[in-house]
């Protein structure tokens, strides 16, 4: 006779137990109208350079369509934990169902390295824009960028497949007490009753892989920038506008090393620290994107301007 299969580890019918932000329940209301301030930002910033880049035709520049692609990245990376998040802070509903988490992790973690493609994209664009501007049609045509975001895309599953593969196979016999706001994959291997590691190395691994390249290729774009910024007139402009864009990207990837190696390594690290780092830098960039590379735009910030008005801004 079958057994029943709810009585499995891995069932469907089984859940998991957010806890939130331990040692901070004093605060769980305070966090959560921070939490939802900035996802209320992200969702009105992000929605309104969607919209606008899709209803003015002339914003279909290469530029454009990374800044649409970015858009959508952060809606849904943000969606897919603060709603969850604000029900644990102010309704102490922490139960979440079993394929429901690890859906969620496998959200999270596809679209933070979609995120760090399209930075990538994105750094690359400025490198042609400012370094080969006569050839910016011609390198980066519609062709091109319909491949980067596929490359992106295909990446990102290539490194989460086989990390949702290795973690959904363990066995979850013991806690389902998950010490974090959402279903991360360090603190979901460590609840496991079999050896976690393989999964873990895999992580650090992947994602150090992932981010250290795209540094890199950031790190030599910005340097190309800057070294042809000096020979122009224009060297404060691009010096001023790439200093956001480097700063926005900070926010994104040093929060993100740190988070990854701390709850790896970091046993001296607060639990509440930890937890912390992963949600602030999930929801920090995601809320400061649009308005660093959207609005400071002036293409966007015209067609802004010209939808909410309904007449034509000149610059």
């Amino acid at each position: 006779m079958a057994s029943d299969p709810s009585n499995h580890p891995n069932s469907s019918s089984s859940s998991f137990i957010l806890v939130g932000v331990p040692s901070l329940e004093a605060f769980s209301t305070c966090l959560g109208i921070l939490f939802c301030s900035a996802y209320i930002i992200t969702l009105v910033g992000n929605g309104v350079v969607l919209l606008v880049i899709g209803l003015d035709s002339s914003l279909r520049d290469p530029i454009h369509c990374f800044l649409g692609m970015l858009a959508v990245v952060d809606v849904v990376m943000v969606t897919s934990i603060v709603p969850k998040m604000l029900s644990v802070f102010w309704q102490n509903s922490t139960e979440i169902g079993y394929m429901a988490c690890f859906v969620q992790m496998f959200l999270v973690h596809f679209t933070t390295s979609e995120e760090s493609g399209v930075l990538l994209a994105m750094a690359v664009d400025r490198y042609v824009a400012i370094c080969h501007p006569l050839r910016y049609q011609a390198i980066l045509n519609h062709q091109t960028i319909a491949q980067i975001g596929l490359a992106i895309v295909v990446r990102a599953l290539l490194f989460m497949v086989p990390l949702t593969g290795l973690v959904t196979n363990l066995p979850y016999c013991r806690s389902h007490v998950v010490p974090h706001l959402y279903c991360e994959h360090m603190a979901m291997a460590k609840l496991a009753c079999a050896d976690p590691r393989p999964s873990r190395l895999y992580s650090v691994v992947g994602s150090s892989l992932i981010v250290g390249m795209d540094m890199a290729f950031i790190a030599v774009s910005y340097g190309m920038i800057f070294k042809t910024a000096l020979q122009k007139k224009s060297c404060w402009k691009a010096f001023r506008t790439c200093g956001c864009h480097i700063s926005v990207m900070l926010l994104y990837y040093i929060p993100g090393i740190v988070s990854i190696y701390a709850q790896q390594f970091g046993s001296s690290i607060s639990v509440h620290v930890q937890v912390l780092l992963a949600d602030f830098y999930l929801t920090l960039p995601t809320m400061l994107n649009p308005i660093i590379y959207s609005m400071r735009t002036k293409q966007i910030r015209q067609a802004v301007l010209k939808m909410l008005f309904f007449r034509k801004v000149h610059a």
